[in-house]
């Protein structure tokens, strides 16, 4: 047993599902996954992205990204175009109607991220998104 504590993947990763589930939750009010929560935001503040920066950024595979941007282009949240003469090669952009999903999708999200602050600590959480945003920056 004193071996189940000692494993770090399976502590992170079950805690990103018990997290994740609080999020999903709340942002499903408006037919969101805090992944494509998530994936709309970082559009929104950056502008239009290939597929390969979106995985990059949001440290994510090919297949989890056709998978997360799917439902947002069927829905018309998000455009993808070819550029260039590769097709292969798309760009992803924010609708209107998905910057205005976005919007909606806002209160949900703060409301997600207050009951987890207010069930784990206010405090505790700063420290705890210090900490994991280190394991994944680029200085390690």
């Amino acid at each position: 047993m004193e071996e189940l504590f000692d494993d770090d993947c399976f502590a992170i990763r079950q805690a990103t599902r018990h997290v994740s589930q609080i999020y999903d939750r709340h942002l499903s009010n408006v037919g969101l996954t805090i992944t494509q929560f998530s994936l709309m935001n970082r559009l929104k503040r950056t502008g239009p992205m290939t597929m390969k920066q979106i995985g990059e950024i949001m440290r994510m595979q090919r297949t989890t990204v056709v998978r997360t941007i799917q439902p947002l282009r069927r829905d018309g949240l998000v455009t993808s175009e070819a550029m260039g003469a590769d097709a292969r090669a798309l760009l992803i952009s924010l609708t209107d109607a998905g910057a205005k999903r976005l919007s909606e999708g806002r209160p949900h999200w703060y409301a997600a991220q207050a009951e987890f602050e207010h069930s784990f600590g206010e405090q505790r959480a700063a420290l705890l998104r210090r900490e994991l945003f280190a394991i994944t920056s680029d200085s390690i």
